[in-house]
């Protein structure tokens, strides 16, 4: 059995990534006729469900940054070893809104832990589970938190930090993008759903050609 692929969604608050995770697992269980999961971060397991429950919830200096870190890597150690490389080795494809870079834009680039540190945990924690693809939804950080002000759920405290906050994000994912260009798209948000839809889905065809065998 071919293994799975894993395909990563980042981006700022409300660029649209759950939306358009549901929306490829349906065009990749259609066109590819693969199994697919969607998937989220924090959270995806049982026990990182718990730990994003501290996260995302309360005032937002609940947390020194790299306490803030070292959670949402405890949450991506158990989301790897118990949902994501099960899956991927029955030849699933896992589609996760969020992933590590969030980490690293969040704690790092927007809250100043050291992106060496940083890194030395990604790699210790995911391991075999990097992104195949990893497809960065680009908003501007007004247009980003108009639209969770329209949303029915709870406000996070992550949508709830300050503007500059925001702005150190969008920089922080655009130069991941940049400095890994062989595995993360940047794509507009802007547009309507099934406009992005349709650039995210030129991306993966771009990436994997007609299905899992096409790739190396």
């Amino acid at each position: 059995m071919a293994r799975g692929r894993l395909i990563s969604f980042e981006g700022g608050e409300g660029a649209g990534k759950s939306t358009q995770s549901q929306l490829l697992c349906r065009r990749l269980e259609a066109s590819f006729g693969v199994e697919t999961l969607a998937t989220r971060e924090p959270g995806g397991s049982p026990g990182a469900e718990e730990i994003r429950a501290l996260l995302v919830s309360g005032q937002i200096e609940r947390w020194e940054p790299l306490s803030e870190a070292l959670l949402h890597n405890a949450a991506r150690h158990d989301h790897v070893r118990r949902t994501v490389l099960p899956a991927l080795a029955r030849g699933v494809w896992v589609i996760t809104d969020r992933f590590l870079d969030s980490t690293m834009a969040y704690q790092g680039y927007g809250q100043g832990v050291d992106l060496g540190q940083l890194s030395g945990l990604a790699e210790l924690v995911v391991g075999a589970a990097m992104p195949d693809l990893t497809l960065i939804l680009d908003l501007p950080v007004d247009a980003g938190l108009a639209r969770t002000e329209r949303r029915d759920d709870a406000t996070s405290r992550y949508e709830r930090m300050d503007r500059a906050m925001h702005e150190r994000l969008r920089r922080g994912f655009l130069s991941i993008a940049e400095s890994d260009a062989a595995r993360c798209r940047v794509i507009d948000a802007s547009p309507d759903a099934d406009s992005v839809h349709e650039a995210v889905w030129n991306s993966v065809r771009e990436r994997f050609g007609n299905g899992a065998q096409s790739v190396d």
